[in-house]
């Protein structure tokens, strides 16, 4: 009986342990999209535009030609 209810709870344990995997995985998934979205809010906006243009052109004037 005992080695009967060993294996019960490992089933269970597994099965839990699925269920944890996927929840898991959707979090990070909507987690990865909101920072997208800011991310792309970020950098579309006149903020961002003037960032990366004044990154690019440091990088640009470091470059030797």
């Amino acid at each position: 009986m005992k080695k009967r209810l060993t294996a019960v709870m490992a089933t269970t344990a597994v099965r839990n342990q699925r269920g944890m995997a996927t929840a898991e995985y959707a979090v990070g998934t909507v987690s990865a999209c909101g920072f997208a979205g800011l991310l792309y809010k970020l950098l579309t906006s006149d903020f961002g535009q003037n960032l990366l243009t004044g990154i690019i052109d440091k990088i640009v004037g470091i470059l030797p030609f």
